[in-house]
């Protein structure tokens, strides 16, 4: 009645906890209300009249810090050498919490080592979307790392998630030698293999024609690489395999890397060429205590957004809500030009 007060009806779903009990999390009841009211709330809902919770909803109230007020590296502004991780950045859900606590604890040990932070960018990991948008733009309620948030999502994909980050992570000693070198194995074979498939090329024959009709697609009429036919949507890896095997069995993981890797070459290139567009702008650093008031052409407003988040460069001053194409322009002209008088860029 609070949360959906104007709404007819409200979707549950009874989720089972596990194969062997008959305890069920009910998914849409989301409450802190007194015990006996949850009970009277749950036996209403048709199907659930003799229900039993055995554990009752609760829930917690915490302080949160303005997330605008961190560094990308997860350490304060306002205070050097303290990190801050988790619920505390005004997220919710224990992945973002687990996600910004790795972050904060390696990049609490590069600063002592008196070494760079680790920041992953929004093209390279869900964590790098989750912290710019936190960072950036700010939460005016608990944040959840939805998909939707990320613009480069063919490209943060949970298969190659190890090409992303392991070169970081094993140089960081977060990756072990084993798991490093199964890496590059499958580094080794992806490129091996889509080397051959652009190579390598299948002729006509009886056999071939047969089977993609069979997959209810055109005959060759010529022969063709292997990597254009795999690019036809009715054609998978395991029709070539049939008849142009890879001199060596490659497994089910780096097959499925194969054929996404062909199948969406084109758009992956375009994600790709996107993201080193943007990389332009985050290249363009804004000097430390530059002063945005001074600057002719920038709104009150947009001063005022500047110098709340203080961007470290012009991307993340571009993803600042409100922070309009116009501005961007202006703020680009500005730090050239103070680059310039400084003598660095």
């Amino acid at each position: 009645m609070v949360r959906f007060a104007d709404k007819e009806r409200h979707q549950i779903f009874l989720e089972p906890e596990g194969l062997e009990t008959t305890e069920y999390y009910a998914n849409g009841i989301s409450t802190s209300l007194p015990y006996d009211v949850q009970v009277g709330l749950v036996r209403s809902i048709e199907g659930l009249e003799n229900a039993e919770i055995m554990r009752p909803a609760y829930a917690i109230e915490y302080d949160f810090v303005f997330p605008s007020q961190l560094k990308h590296s997860l350490e304060t502004k306002g205070v050097e050498g303290l990190f801050l991780g988790g619920q505390i950045n005004g997220t919710s859900g224990y992945e973002e919490a687990a996600a910004q606590g790795l972050m904060a604890g390696v990049n609490a040990a590069m600063k002592l080592k008196g070494c760079p932070p680790l920041l992953l960018k929004r093209d390279e990991a869900y964590i790098g979307v989750l912290i710019d948008d936190l960072v950036t733009k700010g939460t005016s309620e608990p944040y959840r790392m939805f998909t939707s948030r990320a613009e480069y999502r063919l490209l943060l994909r949970h298969d190659n998630a190890d090409f992303r980050l392991s070169e970081k992570g094993y140089a960081l000693g977060l990756v072990s030698g084993e798991a490093y070198e199964r890496y590059s194995g499958k580094k080794r074979a992806l490129a091996a293999e889509i080397g051959r498939l652009r190579g390598e090329r299948i002729k006509p024959s009886l056999a071939v024609n047969e089977g993609l009709s069979a997959l209810g697609t055109s005959a060759l009429a010529g022969d063709v690489t292997l990597e254009k036919l795999l690019k036809r949507p009715e054609v998978h890896y395991s029709f070539l395999k049939r008849y142009a095997a890879p001199p060596s069995e490659l497994g089910p993981e780096v097959e499925s890397l194969v054929e996404i890797h062909v199948k969406y070459e084109g758009y992956i290139r375009k994600q790709v060429e996107m993201a080193e567009r943007a990389d332009a702008f985050e290249s363009k650093r804004i000097p430390s205590g530059l002063d945005f008031k001074a600057i002719p052409g920038l709104s009150r407003e947009v001063v005022e957004k500047l110098a709340r988040v203080q961007p470290e460069n012009i991307g993340q001053a571009s993803r600042i809500p409100g922070i309009t194409p116009a501005a961007v322009a202006v703020l680009l002209v500005a730090v050239e030009r103070q680059w310039r008088r400084s003598g660095n860029s």
